[in-house]
């Protein structure tokens, strides 16, 4: 197929990510690298989900005139704020507006946290959630999730699963995005969206909350809305963009967590993140010998 592009979720942000990217290019933040060195601001919302969307839209116009045209476009998260932006449903600039009002909007729900769980089965993890009060916010693969919930729920979680041979790791969030929790937040937010025109997405676009592809406006502003308080089927969105028979995958954004969670899952694929690379020359230069 080709290439397909993949943006990052909140919780990977570091000082020197993207460190070819010019600092004064993004998201009106001036001073960010900086900033990032304190981990209270860094996992502040408000902070953190216009930041990442400024990243991965300006280092997407540093890349794309390298690059050969996406032919699969997805985001994890707040990520896909930038996702839609590339694919043409709204502007960058509207994204940009967009990721200042959905952490408002998840900021006014009650306090929460995302804590990424390994080494237990589907059956185990929903025990986990019943006995504990937390939600499933994300599922990476079968063994792979991120669970969301109050503090307390998550505390009493992560010590159950300790016990029972787990690794869990907090994430650098203040609320339990993709659980019920959030539910006014993406109420709020599809209100939001209801007040703008949007396009269809002129390339092929997964949404993270059903994994499928969307083809119209209104089936992309549902998705966008929805995944807030919805659990993200990340896994479903890599085996869709799989069937595509991608060439390899290129990850936007800070960490290379997605590029991770692709090559564990695809490994006939390669997959990387742009936060590996010192260039943007040498990001072009890998996708090339990829793609012959």
């Amino acid at each position: 197929m080709g290439l397909a592009v993949v943006f990052s979720g909140q919780g990977m942000q570091h000082p020197q990510m993207l460190p070819w990217l010019d600092e004064r290019r993004v998201a009106d933040m001036p001073g960010w690298r900086k900033a990032l060195e304190d981990p209270a601001w860094a996992a502040r919302n408000a902070n953190a989900q216009p930041l990442l969307t400024g990243l991965a839209l300006a280092a997407w116009q540093d890349l794309a005139p390298l690059l050969p045209r996406p032919e699969a476009v997805a985001g994890y998260s707040v990520g896909e704020l930038a996702a839609f932006a590339v694919a043409g449903v709204f502007e960058p600039s509207t994204a940009q507006a967009l990721a200042v009002q959905r952490a408002a909007a998840m900021d006014r729900c009650p306090p929460g946290g995302l804590v990424a769980v390994t080494g237990l089965a589907p059956d185990a993890i929903a025990a986990l959630c019943t006995t504990t009060g937390c939600h499933v916010a994300i599922e990476n693969g079968f063994d792979t999730v991120v669970l969301g919930g109050p503090h307390a729920s998550l505390a009493a979680m992560r010590a159950q699963a300790e016990v029972s041979g787990a690794h869990c790791t907090p994430l650098r969030v203040e609320v339990s995005s993709h659980t019920p929790a959030m539910q006014p937040a993406a109420d709020a937010f599809a209100t939001l969206l209801a007040d703008l025109t949007l396009r269809a997405p002129t390339l092929p676009l997964f949404s993270n909350a059903c994994g499928e592809r969307l083809w119209n406006a209104p089936q992309a502003a549902d998705a966008l809305a929805a995944q807030i308080a919805r659990t993200v089927r990340w896994a479903t969105c890599m085996d869709q963009i799989q069937a595509r028979r991608a060439t390899c995958v290129l990850e936007i954004g800070p960490g290379g967590a997605l590029a991770r969670l692709w090559n564990q899952r695809h490994p006939g694929v390669q997959a990387r993140s742009v936060d590996e690379f010192r260039s943007v020359a040498a990001v072009a230069d890998w996708v090339a010998r990829q793609i012959g």
